[in-house]
């Protein structure tokens, strides 16, 4: 994470860990990375909620700022209440690691262009998007499914869903659109050397948006 926003995308990055208790000066983008925080014990992200930064955090998106859940980031976003849903088991039962197709199907500060398709990495067991039939609702009618998951020529169909998320789903915002979860890994795809760069396209936008912002 730290290496694609510095050294692919030419962020100034700082790097704040779990036990501090405030952001920079001057933050744009809070970035949660993929990972196990406290090795997954109860559930993904139940623990990481009680980390001191949290409330860092919560005030960095109440004032507007942007922040990204990557994996285990965006089961952290759901657990603290910055994004609704839960991310479950995987309907299958099995870590699914592997590259799949994600359609951008609204477009926002992180998805500049609905319509594409981007090709991402996986990693989870537990990336099985859920929600209340109203929190379902809510997300589509404003416009805060991001991504979905989709065939390569950008179909949603079945057997492209690779964890049995409801609708499909690969990233949400939440109600400003300024907090953006998703399950794949776009700074896995985000170099020549990784195979692709689809993933860059996504920081490059949040990093357009702070710039103009700024």
């Amino acid at each position: 994470m730290v290496r694609t926003l510095r050294d692919v995308c030419g962020a100034s990055t700082s790097v704040v860990w779990h036990t501090d208790h405030d952001l920079p000066a001057g933050v744009d983008l809070v970035a949660l990375p993929g990972g196990f925080s406290y090795g997954d014990y109860l559930r993904c992200g139940a623990l990481a909620k009680a980390s001191p930064i949290v409330p860092a955090i919560r005030a960095h998106a109440a004032r507007g700022g942007y922040v990204l859940g990557v994996c285990n980031g965006f089961q952290i976003l759901t657990e603290i209440g910055l994004l609704p849903g839960a991310l479950t088991q995987n309907a299958h039962l099995r870590f699914e690691c592997s590259e799949v197709f994600v359609t951008v199907a609204a477009e926002g500060p992180f998805t500049p262009r609905a319509g594409e398709v981007w090709r991402l990495p996986i990693a989870h067991a537990d990336g099985r998007y859920q929600a209340t039939p109203d929190v379902l609702r809510a997300l589509e009618e404003e416009g805060r499914v991001a991504l979905r998951y989709s065939s390569r020529t950008g179909d949603v169909v079945p057997e492209a869903n690779p964890n049995g998320s409801l609708g499909a789903i690969a990233g949400i915002y939440g109600p400003g659109k300024n907090v953006f979860g998703l399950m794949p890994h776009p700074e896995r795809m985000s170099e020549p050397t990784h195979g692709g760069v689809d993933g860059r396209r996504l920081f490059e936008a949040v990093l357009a948006r702070s710039a103009r912002a700024a």
